[in-house]
């Protein structure tokens, strides 16, 4: 198991979150929800749950390590993130990572923090809120379900697996390409598609080995810096969907296990969006 100061500063920053997500999650009526949009074009929900965890998140890590920077979700505007990606000690945050799922009542969405180093992903964590599962990882100690080490799926055909995958909220050009991969996937026999609606706990599927692999051809990096250490600590591989390394910015995401890397990136690159 995990046991570090920032790991504890991270648990710490995860229940105080909790805590104001369930609060509300009692009662909807009181999450005030409101539609993030740019040019436009719908960008996703945002909750009163969403802006007090994330200040919650961040109130909690800056009183233990005040020197510490912060990428997070719903404080992003005026921020300049190509600099902060460099930063020597940088939080990335998504307090409430299925916000739809949540606005809407199912009860399935999670806590994603992680901690950088100078661009190095270090620490992980994913709070599954409901269950209270936590999903923890850092760099050279393995991922762990709670306390217990996991790793990804043996699977070495398609026809022995599940396959995860996620929706942007563009209607057009990237939902055709989705569904386009979607069916050469399960023209190779696979046993199932799942779509969730929280990009960090689909990244736990695969680091768990209950998902053979999982895709989206557009994230946040909030989205998945966690997650994307989750999985490679789980002995799994994460690239863009081009097959290039992931960088700390909005990307396509494919995430498997050694055996299926390779042909998934051929399937979804094939019909990835080229804008």
């Amino acid at each position: 198991m995990i046991n570090s100061d920032i790991a504890a500063v991270a648990i710490a920053a995860a229940d105080a979150a909790a805590v104001i997500i369930k609060r509300y999650f009692s009662d909807l009526a009181q999450s005030n929800t409101t539609e993030k949009t740019c040019s436009g074009q719908t960008q996703g929900l945002v909750t009163a749950a969403d802006v007090e965890a994330e200040r919650a998140i961040i109130d909690t890590i800056r009183s233990a390590l005040p020197t510490h920077q912060f990428l997070a979700e719903e404080n992003v505007d005026g921020v300049d993130q190509a600099a902060l990606i460099s930063a020597e000690h940088l939080w990335v945050i998504d307090p409430l990572d299925g916000t739809n799922n949540f606005a809407h009542g199912i009860p399935h969405f999670a806590i994603s923090i992680a901690y950088y180093v100078h661009g190095i992903a270090q620490y992980g964590l994913i709070r599954n809120v409901i269950t209270g599962d936590n999903y923890q990882c850092a760099k050279g100690q393995g991922a762990f379900e709670n306390e217990t080490a996991v790793s990804t799926s043996s699977a070495a055909d398609f026809n022995q697996c599940m396959i995860g995958v996620g929706f942007y909220y563009d209607r057009g050009e990237m939902m055709q390409a989705t569904l386009k991969a979607i069916d050469s996937l399960f023209a190779r026999d696979i046993h199932g598609i799942r779509r969730f609606g929280t990009a960090a706990l689909d990244l736990v599927q695969v680091g768990t080995g209950r998902f053979g692999g999982y895709f989206e051809y557009t994230l946040s990096p909030w989205d998945f810096a966690a997650g994307q250490l989750f999985v490679e600590e789980a002995g799994g591989i994460v690239t863009t969907c081009s097959g290039d390394p992931l960088p700390l910015a909005k990307s396509s995401v494919l995430a498997s296990n050694v055996h299926l890397h390779g042909e998934m990136l051929k399937i979804v690159s094939n019909y990835q969006p080229k804008n």
